[in-house]
């Protein structure tokens, strides 16, 4: 049976409906917003899986049909996802996650498509609330339903799932996502925006997704299943967690004293095998059971470290960075390049400009754009030391470069003021935490070497946490156990006036409070203010030259009904010029044209004959003229191309000339002056006058 709940949020209304569509999944909803609608469904596997993780994957696709268009390319149809899509999976993934009990290892998927698009509301905060619905409704274990809203401020107003339209004209681009008792995840790309600003900014999204919650409540009442409380829960039971600990604890307490990453692995790894080999010695207890016992003392005793003395297990106090080195301009051929280490943690940051053909078309369901600033993530096997098949980006890969591309993305010049196409590109050297925030701060420093004229520097730095009952402990800088440990990664990247971007996720299955998360970004404060500082004594502004081997573009204004005469009949004009010149050429419909070359005297030259081509002729000014023909009473002459004018045979030499061909013929070449242009348009020079 169909059964449908909704509510009024900002000025539309949001539905949520169940029991007419995909009715064998566990779990089925469709989610409306204007007339953008999203199907989510949710199965489980009821077998329980042989991983040692939490088996949940989460997939969103954009159906081309839902806004009326046939795919592009060859096979027109849905290929792999695209990084919207991939972004938007994310999205779905992180604040679900923790919400399920420790130790649920039965595989689970949550499928979202996007069947129908307005082009008013961005869809992927529906699916976030479609998958838990579908959980909700579903006899697979979810305790807390979630809810998720799109927070904008658009004139000094917050506004609530903006449309596409607003948020091109907002500070501010926020997801909120949490349940009755907390913030579960934000994700936001912000222009400069103070902390405090933001923080009422969270506080009110979270205030408007608390309908959301209570609309699932309301939907589960009326048409959801029974929960499966047969569904198995892998856990090491406490008795073999106690036995672990009597074995591994004094040793742990000696492994937890600071050392470098590396060190810690190998010696970690050397009392496991020591530990596994006495739990199984009788052969009563599996190894895979002793294994999960002894993580089990490893986590819970890193956690005590840190809790019980206020201090690190590599030794820093709690708000205290890495050691940080800077350095720019450390490849020679690039346009800009830069190396920044925090720690044991260290990403090499690259810019290469290009023209507008380099731009990077982007198909969406509300229409086609174009995008000149990108970020590329990488993240090689041995800065981990591990080895692995070297395939193409993964889902962590592009969302970390999306996270970096959002902090740095509001401080890249106008294309009007900066005519350039910008890669960036941030190879993960080495890591142990924090290599997107490392990501963003070898970025920005990269764009100055290259000579970008950015607006600000921006720095950003990763937060953790570690709680237990009333007790807890905010980190600087966290390293990799730090967040493997801990109950949060939280994100905060900015310059000095104000925050660019923020991505938090946590683990704790309640959440975040808003005084918490208060509380955070007044630490994360003075860590990213002491990154600044750091980066400025390697580059403080950006240089006041481009590279030698990046491109240099030219943008001049042409009268756009001209355009016609620089492109020619067919393109054969502006393929002429590309040919003599080597330079690139870009014209808009707007007149502007571009002109890029690594050769300034090959850009000029262009420049030149384009001007030649679109300059008018002007009265009293003086041209070069060729003959093209001659007529009894005078010489008609090219002074532009495509542009002629007549000599009269009195204005011809200084003396009487009888015949026209007793001074000139066709082909010569000489100097004219332009005397009048009459009433038809039509050029009359003189020879005599220019000599």
């Amino acid at each position: 049976m169909k059964t449908r709940v909704s509510t009024s949020l900002g000025p539309s209304t949001l539905s949520i409906e169940t029991g007419a569509w995909a009715r064998q999944a566990d779990g089925a909803v469709v989610v409306q917003q204007g007339e953008t609608v999203v199907l989510v469904t949710a199965v489980s596997d009821p077998n329980p899986s042989e991983f040692d993780f939490f088996p949940l994957t989460c997939d969103y696709r954009e159906r081309t049909y839902a806004a009326g268009k046939i795919p592009g390319g060859f096979f027109k149809r849905e290929g792999r996802p695209t990084e919207k899509e991939i972004l938007s999976a994310r999205l779905m993934d992180r604040p679900i996650r923790p919400l399920f009990p420790s130790g649920f290892k039965h595989e689970l998927q949550i499928m979202a498509a996007v069947l129908s698009s307005d082009g008013e509301y961005d869809p992927d905060v529906l699916a976030v609330v479609g998958a838990s619905a579908a959980l909700r409704l579903s006899t697979i274990p979810f305790p807390d339903a979630l809810g998720a809203v799109r927070v904008g401020l658009v004139e000094g107003k917050l506004i609530v799932n903006p449309t596409f339209r607003e948020l091109a004209q907002s500070t501010i681009d926020l997801v909120v996502a949490g349940t009755r008792h907390g913030v579960m995840m934000l994700e936001a790309g912000l222009k400069e925006v103070p902390e405090q600003q933001l923080l009422e900014a969270i506080a009110f999204g979270y205030q408007q997704l608390k309908t959301l919650i209570a609309m699932q409540e309301e939907l589960a009442q009326k048409a959801g299943k029974p929960k499966n409380t047969t569904l198995k829960i892998a856990k090491p039971a406490p008795e073999l967690v106690e036995r672990a600990r009597q074995l591994a604890a004094a040793e742990l307490a000696r492994i937890n004293e600071p050392k470098k990453k590396l060190q810690r692995r190998e010696a970690i790894a050397a009392l496991k095998q020591s530990v596994l080999e006495r739990l199984t010695a009788d052969g009563a207890i599996t190894a895979e059971d002793a294994a999960a016992a002894f993580e089990e003392v490893d986590h819970q005793e890193a956690r005590a470290f840190i809790l019980g003395r206020q201090v690190r297990i590599d030794g820093r106090g709690l708000t205290d960075l890495r050691e940080i080195t800077c350095e720019v301009g450390v490849l020679p051929r690039t346009h800009g390049s830069a190396l920044f280490t925090r720690g044991e943690t260290q990403s090499l940051g690259v810019a290469t400009l290009g023209t507008s053909d380099d731009e990077q078309m982007i198909e969406a369901l509300e229409g086609e754009t174009y995008k000149r600033f990108m970020l590329h993530y990488n993240f090689p096997p041995f800065s981990v030391n591990e080895v692995r098949p070297a395939r193409g980006p993964g889902r962590r890969e592009i969302g970390h470069g999306a996270l970096a591309e959002r902090a740095l993305a509001p401080m890249v010049p106008s294309k009007d003021v900066f005519p350039y196409t910008i890669r960036l590109v941030s190879d993960i050297l080495e890591s142990n935490g924090s290599s997107s925030m490392a990501s963003v701060c070898s970025g920005s420093m990269a764009l100055m070497d290259a000579g970008v004229p950015v607006k600000a520097a921006v720095s950003g730095i990763a937060m953790g946490l570690v709680t237990e009952d009333s007790r807890h402990a905010i980190l600087t800088d966290i390293a990799g156990l730090e967040d493997h440990v801990g109950d949060m990664d939280f994100k905060v990247a900015g310059t000095r006036l104000g925050t660019t971007a923020l991505q938090l996720d946590v683990k704790l299955t309640r959440g975040l409070s808003l005084e918490l998360i208060s509380q955070i970004f007044a630490q994360s404060h003075s860590g990213r203010m002491l990154l600044l500082d750091k980066m400025a004594a390697a580059i403080e502004r950006p240089r006041a030259q481009l590279s030698a081997y990046a491109p240099r573009i030219t943008v001049i204004k042409i009268n756009p009904e001209k355009i016609r005469d620089v492109i020619g009949p067919g393109g054969r004009v502006i393929r002429k010029i590309i040919e003599e010149t080597g330079a690139t050429i870009d014209i808009e419909d707007d007149g502007s044209v571009s002109v890029a070359s690594n050769d300034a005297e090959k850009s000029q030259k262009a420049l030149d004959i384009i001007r030649t081509l679109t300059e008018d002729v002007e009265v009293g000014k003086v041209y070069n003229a060729k003959v093209k023909r001659i007529m009894n009473f005078g010489a008609f002459c090219e002074i532009l191309p495509g542009k002629e004018g007549l000599v009269h045979v009195s204005e011809l030499a200084d003396k009487y000339v009888n015949k026209v061909e007793d001074v000139v013929k066709v082909g010569d070449e000489f100097r004219v002056k332009v005397i009048e242009i009459d009433e038809q348009g039509r050029v009359n020079l003189s020879r005599k006058r220019a000599m």
